[in-house]
């Protein structure tokens, strides 16, 4: 086990933050994360952090996963003071950070996200590590593609299923290697254009992969929360130039407010 003090961290909040579907909660309390092909249990009591790992896994995988290099008080400070939408958002969302998640479970999550709620999203993603996996490892594109008709379906995926199917189809065989290094060659407007050009990828699930699987901190998600919000609170606009380089912070903060409201 591994203990840790850490500030502007919550792990209810990233949990319901709608950035991440691999957060199952312990029946104590607590949440087990299966990441990066490894299974972590963690707790908190206030800014007290508590791991089911070594403190070497810790510094070697899990500090990064957390993005804990990074200082979110900082970005809470550059917050306009005269913004009382945005201040709220943060003082209610503080404990929120951007996971630097995998890539491919992230282009997964968010294809099946569509006209979907986190509890569905995180089951499925659940059942298909089950069932096409191998021990706590998300199964690959080589994996999922090898999937009889029907198997897609049987797990919950509705409609979703053929994108899955088209997407881990066209990233097999060393296509997700290649489409990594695509994106990392790639500006925001590009990668976009690039996740876009796969079936049943649009703007937003491309503005989420950038994200939350890419750690793009510029892309700012527009879904129907967002663009509620904006509208409600910005008709003159939305200050995005003042919050440049850590935009994606703040629309998890504007988007967990006007969720959980």
């Amino acid at each position: 086990m591994f203990t840790l003090i850490q500030s502007h961290m919550d792990l209810n909040q990233i949990a319901a933050s709608g950035q991440c579907f691999t957060w199952t909660p312990l029946p104590g309390g607590g949440w087990r994360i299966h990441a990066l092909g490894r299974v972590l249990d963690c707790a908190q009591e206030g800014d007290r952090f508590t791991f089911s790992c070594t403190e070497e896994a810790f510094r070697t995988v899990w500090h990064d996963y957390f993005d804990l290099s990074a200082d979110y008080g900082a970005y809470i400070s550059a917050i306009d003071p005269a913004d009382p939408c945005l201040t709220a958002a943060a003082a209610f969302g503080g404990g929120i950070r951007i996971l630097r998640q995998d890539l491919w479970e992230v282009m997964v999550g968010f294809l099946i996200s569509q006209n979907n709620n986190i509890a569905r999203i995180t089951r499925s993603m659940d059942l298909l590590r089950r069932r096409f996996g191998d021990g706590p490892a998300f199964p690959s594109p080589d994996d999922i593609s090898c999937a009889a008709a029907g198997e897609l379906e049987a797990l919950g995926l509705g409609y979703r299923a053929k994108y899955l199917s088209a997407l881990s189809a066209e990233l097999a065989g060393g296509g997700l290697d290649e489409l990594r290094e695509v994106l990392d060659c790639s500006d925001d407007e590009e990668a976009v254009t690039a996740l876009m050009s796969f079936c049943g990828i649009g703007r937003k699930v491309a503005d989420c992969i950038l994200l939350f699987g890419l750690h793009r901190l510029d892309a700012f998600p527009s879904d129907t929360h967002i663009k509620q919000i904006l509208a409600e609170r910005y008709p003159a606009g939305f200050p995005y130039d003042r919050y440049r380089g850590f935009l994606g912070v703040i629309q998890q903060y504007l988007f967990y407010y006007h969720l959980r409201q």
